[in-house]
């Protein structure tokens, strides 16, 4: 089955900065996270392992701390992340009640992660409503509506802040010219709402356009956000040999969409780039309702990983392993846990997957 290539990039632009140690292996922080995480984490390790794939893992804890007020990340992880310049992260879930934002996005903003990418392919042998979707969004991962700037101005009324810079457009914008030109997607769609907000996504647009003049082998589109989902919905092979970037905001929602394309986001990779860290992660949830009880699936860490091989080189790592999870999933539902419609349990599934190697 032919493997897809998820986030190869440039070397211009978020690059990998590790070095293999004497033993010929890599060291990558892994974050197994909460809920499900340490048991799909455990899968990967497996696989892994079956695999030979010359990795070793660091693993760390992220529980979080508040230091006045802000939520923050214990030390020996940072240390650990930055360090190895690569890590594999389970879904975390943040404390509820104790004034922590979220975790996903003080990770982003202690690396500088700016870049969100997301690819999503229909996986063959499992079906849904959507044929042969291929589609990958790049969304800014640090600011928009997400920079948190909110405040009551008079009882009953909220005011929150939308924050566009130059700079962070700039190099998500740049980011998503230099992966379609490393992948071979001769266009970029800038996605925007700037018939509304003039100032804030008509900046997006002016700096794409300034951007774009140093791509001209790649074709620069633009769409407002509504057409976007409409025709994502209703036809998204209009997306298959492009790439579309777009405010982070905007990013969360048609990723998501995306995902539900191809099956949902237990089927989804994602990738977060920073200028010297990026981390791969699960974008689900932690699922505690199902925690232990064996029924996790693997599937979206396992292809987020794919993509951290293939970020470090290690491309026929990734090739195999990829190859491998798509196999299990289009050969029976015997194979394929509940959440994609079948009965294997999840160490059922990764035995299948490292048959399938």
């Amino acid at each position: 089955m032919a493997s897809r290539n998820y986030a190869s990039v440039s070397k211009t632009v978020g690059q990998y900065l590790g070095r293999p140690k004497a033993n010929g292996k890599y060291t990558v922080t892994l974050i197994p996270g909460d809920g499900i995480g340490p048991e799909i984490s455990k899968a990967v390790e497996e696989i892994y392992d079956a695999a030979k794939v010359p990795i070793d893992w660091e693993p760390v804890d992220v529980t979080p701390s508040l230091i006045n007020g802000i939520t923050t990340i214990p030390k020996p992880a940072v240390d650990s992340i930055y360090k190895n310049t690569v890590a594999l992260k389970g879904p975390l879930a943040t404390p509820v009640g104790k004034g922590h934002q979220s975790l996903n996005l003080t990770l982003r903003r202690t690396f500088g992660l700016f870049a969100n990418v997301r690819p999503c392919k229909s996986v063959e042998g499992y079906e849904t409503p959507y044929k042969n979707v291929d589609t990958v969004l790049i969304r800014e991962n640090t600011e928009g509506e997400y920079s948190g700037i909110e405040h009551v101005i008079v009882p009953g009324v909220v005011q929150s802040i939308k924050l566009i810079t130059k700079k962070a457009s700039t190099r998500v914008i740049k980011y998503a010219f230099e992966y379609a030109r490393a992948n071979n997607r001769p266009k970029v769609l800038v996605v925007h709402k700037c018939s509304i907000m003039k100032m804030s996504d008509g900046l997006f647009v002016k700096t794409a356009r300034e951007v774009a003049k140093e791509y001209p082998d790649i074709e620069l589109g633009f769409e407002i956000l509504d057409n976007t989902a409409l025709r994502l919905a209703s036809d998204p092979s209009h997306f298959k040999s492009l790439v579309m970037v777009m405010p982070n905001l905007y990013g969360d929602i048609l990723s998501d969409l995306s995902s539900g394309l191809i099956g949902g986001l237990g089927l989804t990779p994602s990738g977060n780039m920073g200028e010297k860290v990026a981390i791969f992660e699960a974008v689900h949830g932690s699922a505690p309702d199902i925690a232990g009880k064996g029924l996790a699936n693997p599937t979206a860490l396992l292809l987020s990983s794919c993509m951290m091989l293939r970020h470090m080189g290690l491309n026929p790592y990734g090739d195999k392993i990829e190859s491998a999870v798509l196999k299990t999933i289009a050969s029976s539902p015997a194979n394929r846990t509940r959440d994609l419609k079948g009965t294997a349990s999840t160490e059922h599934f990764t035995q299948a997957v490292i048959s399938n190697l």
